[in-house]
Formats: C-alpha cells, structure tokens, sequence
C-alpha cells in the first residue's frame, strides 16, 4: 500500500504517493547489515538521488553506508527496522523535500558554492535548507544532475532543423525548438546566482547575522570530536579574556557556537574547565544563564556538568573545594542548573571517568548529607503532592479550615554564612 509522501496529510485523495520502505537484514555479527530493496523507488516518488536518502540515514544512525548504483544495491551498516527507517524518511522528507510554505513535495533543489536552496513548482516559494545537518555536506559534494544550470536544448548550435532528442536510446530528429518550460526556472537564474569576487563575499559576510552564519556550512564538521570540542575550548577561553563572556546575549553565542561544532552536549564540561575556579559558589551565579543553556532538560549534559564538579573538587581545587561538595551540588539544585533524578543517579556509584576511583568515593562521601536531605525532600513532596494546604472541618466553626503545610527545612550542612537567598536566583 502506497504513503502519503507528506504522512501528517490523512487526506484520501492526497496524490503524492510513495512505496513504503522495505529493508531486508543481512550477514550476522560484525558483518551485518541493512539492505533497502526499494530505495530507489522511494527516492524518484521523492524526486531525490537515492544516494541522499541513504546518505540521510547513515548520518541519523552514526553508520556507514554503501551505494551501488548500479546493481540498486543501498545499504545501511547494522541492523535496522523498516518502520525506523520510515520514520527517519519522514525527518528527511519535511527537513529537504518539502516546501516550507505550502507543504507540497514538488521542489527542486539548487545547489550553489556553499548553500543549498529549494525552489517549489507549485507556490514558487524559494527556501534555504538547514546547513547544519551532515548531509548537506555531501550534497555540495554531489549535487543532483542540472541543479545549478536550468534544463537547455542542448543541440541549440546546430540550428533550428537540426535539434535532436533521444527518447529510449534513440535518437530522432525534431523540426521544433524545445522551449524551457517555467518548471525549468530559466527565469529565476539570476536569484540564485551570486558575486563571487572577494569584495562582495566580504560585504555579505557582513551582512549576515550570527544566526545566520550558524547555517552556512563549515569545513570543522570534518574534523574529529576531540578537534570540534578543543575549538570550543579556545572560543569559550577567549571570551573569558576578552571579558566579553558576561556581555549582553554572550550565553546565546556560547550556545550557538556550540551547536554550530555539535559539542552541545560536552558544553557544560568545558564551561565548567574554563568558567570555574575555587570560588565556584559565587560563580555559578554568575554564569547561571550559561550552564542552563545547555543543561535546560538534558541530563547528559547535566552529567557532563556534574563531571566538571568532580575535577574541581578531586583534582584541581581540592584542598579547597572538597569540604564544599554538599554546599556546591546543593547551589546547583537550587539554581535549577542540575535536575534532581541525574543527582541521584549520580550519586548511585562511585565512577572514574573523570577523576580516580578513589576520589569518586570521597567526593560521594562528602556529598552523601545532599543526597540524604535531596531523597527526604522527594519523599516529602510525594506525600504532599498537590496538597500545599491541609483542609479540615471544624464542628466548632461554620467553614473549613485551612492550615499551611510546612516547607522543607533547609540542610543542616548549609552554614549560616552560606545561606542562599532566593532573590539571588
């Protein structure tokens, strides 16, 4: 049974139609793989190269693909369901298929230098696609056949009598001159054309917002991760000795840049390396906008995060902070940069990735009073969910009587000197 290319359309008579994804598993072990039978089928419903679909699904997966054209032969290194796969095509199709204004699937895709644009046949609509997935990168490498040129009668020299078409392999004479039709965009050449002198490039350059520079493509996804984070690294470093890291919106670009070098996730393990010292406390006030950029709903990076507290207090700052571990994990809880479910996982076992086993055990030692008082308040609060007030009946009175039910205390390791205050946060 044919899918609708757009799946979130329901309608019936919804004309564009593709093959649902048949994947087929072969080998075994190390050697096993994905074979999409169709895939050539689904990407001309698509009116895509095969190789960008499978390509699409390599990046998505982290594996490798293999392509042999020529046999139809589209493979996908690993173990994949079919339904997976479909989803993902879904991903592909809304992200490089279809048109961001009327949502139709007739697009055409114009490759030009270091951008990629989309052009709809049905609403005109033109669009620049996403530059930051991996796949574009391949696509500059291997754009589709006539992207950058309009379709043009390619025997145009040899005169009006003498055009020619080939039509299944044979050639036939034609006494007409093929005319591009407006599907070929002959007309909208000159909007994608560009000045490619060194001034104007500069001039655009200038133009552009920082938004706007995140999606043009860069050769440093090419590099490895361990290159991408130490780049982050000097970016961050060089903030801070510019005293430009506090500036207006300076979170937003720490952000983008890390986005920009897809070292989001790592963020918080170089914030934590460059931004902190032994003043922590005080700092992670400071920079409070910085770390919930990244941590804001994502435990790995909370743990990366938490992995940086480690160093500080194991390794580099010890003698310091290690006294300090309850009072530094419970400022992190309160400034909501640290969700309570990734304290108690970390708090479960002692680990060594970043510092030694033993220190893991001592730093886990010291903040056992945090953990103690974190699990008591979660107990606390389920039993008194919903239930910020206690409500009784009174014989005595006429109405209800309404008692405020106590807040947690604060814990006892919190020292007078180093009490937060809520209108710090």
């Amino acid at each position: 049974m044919a899918l609708n290319v757009n799946r979130s359309v329901t309608d019936q008579f919804y004309r564009y139609k593709m093959p649902p994804i048949i994947a087929k598993v072969e080998g075994k072990g190390n050697g096993i793989k994905t074979v999409i039978v169709n895939m050539a089928d689904v990407a001309k419903a698509l009116n895509r190269p095969p190789t960008y679909t499978t390509k699409f699904f390599g990046c998505e997966l982290g594996a490798q693909t293999q392509v042999d054209a020529k046999h139809d032969r589209y493979i996908v290194n690993g173990s994949h369901a079919g339904g997976k796969l479909q989803l993902m095509l879904d991903s592909f199709i809304k992200k490089f298929v279809l048109c961001p204004e009327c949502e139709n699937p007739e697009t055409n895709l114009i490759v030009k230098k270091e951008r990629i644009g989309k052009i709809c046949k049905a609403c005109g609509h033109q669009a620049v696609v996403d530059m930051r997935h991996k796949l574009t990168t391949y696509m500059l490498k291997h754009p589709p056949e006539d992207s950058n040129t309009p379709k043009k009668d390619k025997d145009k020299s040899k005169g009006k009598g003498n055009s020619k078409k080939q039509t299944n392999g044979v050639t036939e004479k034609s006494s007409e001159i093929v005319v591009p039709k407006r599907d070929d965009y002959s007309d909208d050449d000159k909007d994608w054309s560009v000045d490619t002198s060194k001034a104007a490039v500069e001039e655009r350059m200038k133009e552009l917002t920082d938004g706007a520079k995140g999606l043009t493509l860069n050769d440093d996804l090419e590099k490895t991760q361990s290159e991408r984070v130490n780049m982050f690294h000097s970016y961050v470093k060089k903030m801070r000795d510019d005293k430009t890291i506090l500036a207006p919106e300076a979170d937003k670009k720490v952000m983008a840049e890390a986005e920009r070098l897809e070292v989001k996730d790592k963020g918080p393990l170089i914030l934590g390396e460059v931004l902190l010292d032994f003043r922590i406390i005080d700092q992670l006030k400071q920079y409070r906008l910085h770390f919930l950029r990244f941590t804001h709903e994502n435990p790995k990076a909370q743990k990366y995060l938490l992995g940086a507290i480690e160093q500080l207090c194991g390794k580099v700052y010890e003698t310091q902070l290690m006294s300090k571990v309850p009072l530094i994990l419970q400022k992190l809880y309160e400034l909501d940069i640290v969700d309570e479910e990734t304290f108690i996982a970390w708090g479960s076992k002692p680990s060594k990735k970043y510092v030694p086993k033993e220190v893991s055990q001592e730093l886990l030692k010291k903040a056992a009073p945090f953990l103690k008082w974190l699990a008591e308040a979660e107990e606390a609060s389920d039993e008194g969910e919903e239930e910020d007030v206690q409500v009784s009946f009174s014989s005595q009175s006429t109405g209800l009587e309404v008692k405020p039910v106590k807040a947690p205390s604060t814990p006892s390791y919190v020292e007078e000197t180093d009490e937060i205050n809520i209108d710090d946060i």
